[in-house]
């Protein structure tokens, strides 16, 4: 398994990156979205799984409670949360991604990052694009479609488009 990560500055290249991810075969299972919620909802932190936290007391496991932050995103995505994670703040989080980061939230997403196999110097950096209002897209899947994966996020407008782990 190799992890492709990307950053976008526009929801709307991220979603449409979604959608094409998924119209090539990648499964929701395989794509993960983080982005800063500065959308002045409250985050409520508390004892529960990740497709039952609320913003503003909203279930947004169905992703309508979404609204603005990412756009059709969550719809498309499994497994969507709301954290708040320390240094950063509110965040969501769509993908499998969410999961790992509610059980991380002390080493905030440099540390779901590095457990993905993404070097920690370049996971503090990812975590200051998303500090900065950066979308980070992250793809885990086969070596094989790992090249698919990086020009999709390429041609949808991601910077700092890189490979880590596989082979």
């Amino acid at each position: 398994m190799s992890t492709v990560i990307g950053v976008f500055r526009d929801e709307r290249a991220a979603e449409k990156a979604v959608k094409t991810l998924r119209e090539k075969g990648f499964d929701e299972n395989e794509i993960s979205i983080i982005a800063k919620d500065d959308k002045g909802r409250t985050v409520q932190q508390q004892d529960m799984e990740v497709g039952d936290m609320g913003v503003g007391g909203e279930n947004i496991s169905d992703g309508t409670a979404w609204g603005g932050a990412l756009g059709g995103i969550a719809g498309l995505l499994a497994g969507v949360g709301a954290l708040a994670i320390p240094g950063i703040g509110p965040i969501v989080a769509a993908g499998p991604l969410a999961g790992a980061l509610s059980g991380a939230v002390t080493g905030g997403v440099a540390g779901g990052l590095i457990d993905l196999g993404i070097p920690e110097e370049r996971g503090r950096q990812y975590e200051a694009e998303l500090k900065q209002g950066g979308i980070l897209a992250v793809i885990e899947t086969s070596d094989d479609k790992v090249n698919d994966a990086s020009e999709v996020l390429r041609e949808n407008g991601a910077k700092d488009v890189e490979t880590h782990g596989g082979k």
